[in-house]
């Protein structure tokens, strides 16, 4: 007879499970609240792994099903003697019936990443810049060594035996309960704790601190908006755990003249009508502080929304610098609003020929105002609006009318 089933429980079999069975129902949870699968179900894949670890040693087994947790504890076999669950894990799927291989076939279980966004101009990811970043992460207190106290100050909570939940049963009615699974709150869900008086007195039992670290930034060449720039291990530290990575994601600032495309650099600029019809020349000033000269010869008409482009004058190639983009230039033709009476008979002289309009004998004149684009789509809005609450108002229609109390 069996005094308790808790890890019979646990790991979902039957007191007279054989030692397959056993392994099956370990295999299929242990993978399924793996950390790295689930890294919010620690505590399950914990209480699991402590449950196997009881149930597959044949000594521990008999020990466990003769008196239960207790007899453990008497046996010297408490839950914080318990191996690292991960270490039970490797053991059962690298050296186990499962595979083999090493520990070093499976990622290490790592602290939280730390991500921070940092603004950039364009003249930065041009020509490259190194910037310094002071940032705030959890560091291994050096004063306990991250034990949170004095030696063999930590001890097993009592509350919940090391497994960091409890059990609460709640009463629904006549006949009816209910069990509820929680975090210990005397220990937070860790399965142990530290009395105040054996607390460390920098870290007050936390086992890290918080520090501050000055990163420097190097900001290559064609780097992309949104690119990521990764400092291993740099990240939150955790006892027990591998440190996570310092992650700064580049946010590319808008520039007043240029727009980025790949590796294409465009350009929107204004040109005189005289200039679109004569031919000019114009001074670019680079993302790299260079003078560039366009001309445009005499002759050549430039239309609005024209497109031409500077070979090799774009964004650098990230790691290939001496490679660059195109500069596209995109050119907006600015008309005068009227020209003097007595020069247009001079400036038809030099244009090409209008076309002749024949005007039929009855055509009516009418007369062009100046409009206003926004004014009519504010129009189109309000009259549409309109028809949605005026409409059916022909006989027969009926209206529904708000209620008042």
């Amino acid at each position: 007879m069996v005094k308790e089933t808790t890890y019979y429980d646990v790991l979902g079999v039957k007191p007279n499970c054989t030692t397959d069975e056993l392994k099956k129902a370990y295999r299929k949870l242990a993978l399924k609240y793996h950390p790295d699968k689930n890294p919010n179900e620690g505590e399950k894949f914990k209480q699991i792994s402590q449950a196997y670890e009881v149930l597959s040693n044949p000594d521990k087994r008999s020990l466990y099903d003769q008196g239960g947790e207790q007899a453990l504890k008497e046996g010297g076999l408490s839950s914080g003697n318990f191996s690292s669950p991960m270490d039970i894990f490797d053991m059962f799927f690298n050296n186990g019936p499962f595979g083999g291989g090493s520990r070093r076939g499976h990622r290490e279980r790592r602290g939280k990443d730390v991500v921070h966004q940092l603004q950039v101009s364009l003249e930065d990811l041009y020509k490259g810049a190194t910037r310094k970043l002071a940032l705030e992460k959890n560091s291994i207190c050096e004063k306990c060594e991250g034990r949170g106290g004095k030696k063999g100050a930590v001890e097993t909570c009592p509350h919940c035996r090391g497994t960091g939940m409890q059990v609460k049963i709640q009463q629904l009615g006549p006949g009816m309960i209910q069990q509820i699974q929680t975090y210990c709150n005397e220990c937070r869900g860790q399965g142990e704790r530290i009395s105040e008086k054996n607390r460390c007195k920098t870290c007050n039992g936390k086992k890290t601190v918080r520090e501050r670290k000055i990163l420097e930034v190097h900001i290559d060449k064609g780097m992309l908006d949104n690119q990521k720039i990764t400092f291993s291990g740099e990240g939150d530290q955790e006892p027990g755990l591998e440190p996570g990575d310092i992650i700064i994601v580049l946010e590319e600032k808008e520039h007043p003249l240029y727009k980025r495309t790949g590796n294409d650099l465009i350009l929107r600029m204004n040109i005189d009508l005289v200039e679109a019809l004569c031919g000019f020349q114009k001074v670019i000033r680079t993302l790299d502080d260079r003078d560039l000269v366009i001309t445009v010869i005499h002759g050549d008409v430039i239309k609005p929304g024209d497109v031409k482009c500077v070979v090799g004058e774009g964004m650098p190639h990230y790691k290939n610098p001496f490679e660059k983009g195109r500069l596209i230039i995109q050119f907006m033709v600015d008309f005068p609003k009227s020209l003097p009476p007595e020069k247009i008979p001079t400036l038809e002289s030099c244009l090409p020929a209008r076309s002749e309009s024949i005007i039929p004998e009855n055509a009516e004149e009418c007369t062009l105002i100046e409009m206003d684009p926004e004014d009519s789509r504010r129009r189109g809005a309000s009259h549409h609006h309109g028809n949605v609450y005026e409409e059916d108002e022909g006989p027969g229609a009926s209206r529904v009318q708000c209620a008042t109390h």
